[in-house]
């Protein structure tokens, strides 16, 4: 690698902090319908921008990225910046306020390494209320374009009770009642979650395929009586003790020959592939107190101790999208 090239990786932070600033202005969503003046922006959204010269240099480093234009003084949000707008179809804002709360804790990776290690606290018990909207918006954003290609490669098959542990609010759960019509589907999740999960699968007009369930599954059991549970990008957010304990519960739940079904980074032997893991272990090395991502090896092993047998992974992943799947004996 070239020195520049060095160099431009160090630098790249910059035009992301440039967006993410833009986001969490809703500067996007404001700039969508008309272009505005500097001036008027700023009326806009009054005490986020406390000084008019600040937010005319953001807006004119956002019109450099490419994400929003400008002419004779007044700006836009530009074409292909359009899923930055929160009212926008495919939205891809909650995403990006994700990673802008995802911007504090990975600005403590050197100290964590240094000299503190991983945080006793999971940023997740640290979120405010808007901070878990956007999470749980983002994870809808992520999943969307590829639960349906997920759940076609699972194939529910014969199944007629999915427990989606985790499930958020329920883009996978969709996705798997979509590909079966004879199944039904409980999500079962943190209750503020499950809230969240209520109103957008009243939205889509599931709630009468969808039993919710609130608890936290490293403190409550599971619901019982299913025939295939779900683990979708779960497992990286716990440590191996968490996530064995995590199996045992699973496999409670399941009557005798059900299967569960893990989605998430599935790592080669060596941890520097998928590159996509390799750096998403460091978002779980900065955001929670023991999680990560796991080897093939290390996810069969917790699955047979917690007594699942015939594991096999069904599919090599590049981006959170590895499957594993299991069955409790018959």
């Amino acid at each position: 690698m070239k020195p520049e090239d060095l160099l431009a990786r160090a630098r790249g932070f910059m035009e992301s902090r440039i967006l993410l600033s833009g986001a969490e202005l809703d500067l996007f969503t404001l700039l969508a319908p008309a272009p505005l003046t500097a001036e008027e922006v700023w009326q806009r959204i009054g005490a986020r921008a406390p000084t008019l010269r600040a937010l005319t240099m953001l807006l004119d480093a956002l019109c450099a990225l490419g994400l929003l234009d400008k002419q004779e003084g007044r700006y836009r949000t530009a074409a292909d910046a359009a899923p930055l707008a929160a009212d926008a179809p495919g939205s891809v804002l909650p995403m990006v306020l994700h990673a802008a709360g995802l911007w504090r804790t990975w600005s403590e990776l050197t100290s964590i390494v240094r000299e503190r290690g991983a945080p006793a606290t999971p940023s997740s018990e640290r979120r405010g209320p808007r901070d878990l909207e956007a999470f749980i918006g983002a994870m809808h954003v992520v999943g969307r374009p590829v639960a349906a290609r997920i759940a076609a490669e699972v194939d529910p098959g014969k199944a007629r009770a999915l427990l989606d542990v985790g499930g958020a609010t329920g883009t996978y759960s969709e996705a798997f009642l979509a590909a079966s019509p004879a199944l039904r589907a409980t999500i079962f999740d943190l209750p503020p979650v499950i809230e969240l999960a209520r109103a957008r699968l009243e939205q889509a007009g599931l709630l009468d395929r969808v039993t919710l369930v609130a608890g936290d599954y490293h403190e409550d059991p599971l619901p019982a009586g299913h025939d295939l549970a779900l683990l979708s990008a779960v497992i990286h957010s716990n440590s191996p003790e968490q996530n064995l304990a995590l199996y045992r519960k699973v496999h409670d739940a399941l009557e005798p020959g059900g299967r569960v079904v893990i989605r998430d980074h599935v790592m080669e032997p060596e941890r520097t592939s998928p590159r996509a893991g390799a750096i998403f272990a460091i978002n779980m090395l900065v955001g929670t107190a023991g999680g990560g991502t796991y080897t093939y090896g290390e996810i069969k092993d917790g699955l047979e101790q917690a007594g699942f047998s015939r594991v096999r992974l069904l599919q090599k992943g590049e981006r959170m999208d590895g499957l594993v799947e299991a069955f409790k004996p018959a």
